[in-house]
């Protein structure tokens, strides 16, 4: 007999879970309590155990998210057109939220059973069952009505998509989302000499011409008791970027790095870079078995542009991944032609949601692509033919 039970802390998780998820640190129980202790104050995790019998066959990361149009749009000054297109986004999206998957973090982080003891249709059903639980328990307990539910980040090559009937059933839209940019790292480069000797000539140069700009500026990681220390400025950092951004869902708190390193030690890297002893800059990266996962990164804009801090570090990011012998970097979302100008390439991504409200899922489609607006951007190729 197939089952679920939905859990609202780390701490309940069954003994059972971190052995099966042993593949992705996103779903292991260290990660998710760095996460919990550690989480923006608009996100509330749940976690869903899939059982045959009693037997742990699968899990589920549910969050929800509390949108507020503070939250979403940050302080930029925009037209009148971009005016209107907020308030419309914001009146359908702003509320509660049902993520299935990790916000958070570009991906499929959210998801995973064993093909042997359940089917994927099984699966899928019982999560959509824990999600209309939580939603039903949320209203009771806190009043809140859940506006929109959404199953997160699939490439197209992902084996969910054979389950059309099911997405059609619970009238869930496919919509197309930015790319992730990955760079699968050649098995020949040894060495960063290994990357630059095949770089082209034209990139080539880049890389040199980004490392001289640096103009003093030097890389160090840092560790636990550094990262307590200069919390503050780290924060203060990743706002910079983050502020930028013309549409978020969620504002990291002041001790996420430190509850990440804590919790995940050697598994969460941060490398400052630092001027003059001053922090100008930061990284960092998450050691995904085989995948070395970008993360959060923050600089001082005195510094971004005249010291091209962010591609040296889109760099610096790859040197970690080909010394320590990763198969991929994946350098996420947002800022694709830079990345590709390192070698990434752009996997197409989509994510399934619904508005609860029937008259908003019939719009949601093309609302969503105002809150999610194609960038036409220019693919480099920086290899040698």
């Amino acid at each position: 007999m197939k089952s679920f039970k939905i859990y609202s802390s780390f701490q309940s998780l069954p003994d059972s879970w971190d052995q099966l998820v042993v593949h992705d640190v996103f779903l292991q129980s260290k990660y998710l309590k760095a996460l919990e202790n550690g989480s923006p104050n608009n996100i509330q995790l749940f976690y869903v155990g899939i059982f045959e019998n009693e037997q742990l066959v699968g899990v589920a990361i549910i969050q929800r998210v509390q949108l507020y149009l503070k939250d979403m749009f940050r302080k930029t000054e925009v037209s009148c057109l971009k005016e209107f297109v907020r308030d419309t986004v914001s009146k359908v999206l702003k509320g509660n939220i049902l993520v299935v998957g990790n916000i958070t973090h570009t991906g499929q982080h959210g998801l995973f059973f064993q093909k042997e003891h359940i089917t994927q249709r099984e699966f899928l059903n019982l999560v959509f069952d824990a999600v209309e639980t939580i939603k039903k328990e949320i209203k009771e307990k806190l009043n809140k009505t859940i506006r929109v539910i959404m199953f997160k980040d699939y490439f197209l090559n992902d084996a969910v998509h054979l389950e059309n009937d099911f997405f059609n059933s619970n009238t869930l839209h496919k919509v197309s989302v930015q790319p992730n940019m990955i760079l699968k790292v050649n098995p020949d480069w040894l060495t960063k000499t290994d990357y630059l000797n095949a770089l082209n000539k034209k990139y080539k140069q880049r890389f040199k011409s980004a490392r001289n700009k640096l103009n003093g500026i030097v890389c160090e990681e840092m560790d636990l008791e550094a990262i307590k220390t200069c919390s503050k400025r780290l924060h203060a950092l990743y706002l910079n970027v983050s502020n930028n951004a013309k549409f978020n869902t969620f504002i990291l708190p002041e001790n996420h790095f430190y509850c990440l390193k804590l919790q995940l030690e050697e598994k969460f890297k941060v490398f400052g870079y630092y001027l003059n002893n001053e922090l100008v800059g930061f990284f960092t990266l998450i050691l995904n078995n085989q995948h070395l996962e970008t993360y959060f990164l923050g600089y001082d804009t005195a510094h971004q542009y005249k010291n091209q801090l962010y591609l040296n570090m889109l760099y610096s990011m790859l040197e970690f991944g080909i010394h320590n012998k990763f198969e991929t970097v994946v350098y996420a979302r947002t800022a694709m032609e830079i990345k590709s100008s390192v070698g990434a390439k752009a996997e197409a991504m989509v994510v399934y949601i619904k508005h609860t409200n029937y008259v908003m899922n019939a719009l949601l489609k093309q609302i969503f692509g105002l809150m999610n607006p194609k960038q036409t951007w220019e693919e480099r190729h920086p290899f040698k033919a």
